[in-house]
């Protein structure tokens, strides 16, 4: 009876570890996400438009995809960048550049 309950208390302590190293995995990457949006977006908080108005801002979240790490599949939202500078060379069918997280798939 003990090495059973032994076993299963190993098995449920497992599954809790697994559970925190995911949630870690989760917190990093989503941490990783927002500096490097606060990098970019402080990087072009000058440019403006002709009415003062900021070209690069923030805009909101997209959705939620799951992303396959070392820890297992995490569930992860990257911020979402609204870029309205025109750049030919970076330029999307819209004709403004656009921004893409290199820390995410």
């Amino acid at each position: 009876m003990g090495v059973v309950a032994n076993e299963q208390a190993q098995d449920e302590l497992r599954l809790d570890l697994d559970a925190i190293v995911r949630e870690g995995a989760r917190r990093m990457l989503a941490a990783a996400l927002e500096a490097e949006v606060d990098d970019y977006l402080a990087a072009h908080a000058a440019e403006r438009d002709e009415q003062g108005r900021r070209l690069v801002v923030r805009n909101g979240h997209a959705r939620r995809r799951e992303v396959l790490t070392a820890a297992g599949a995490v569930a992860a939202r990257a911020p979402r960048v609204n870029d309205r500078r025109t750049d030919p060379v970076t330029a999307g069918v819209s004709g403004s550049a656009r921004w893409s997280a290199a820390s995410s798939p």
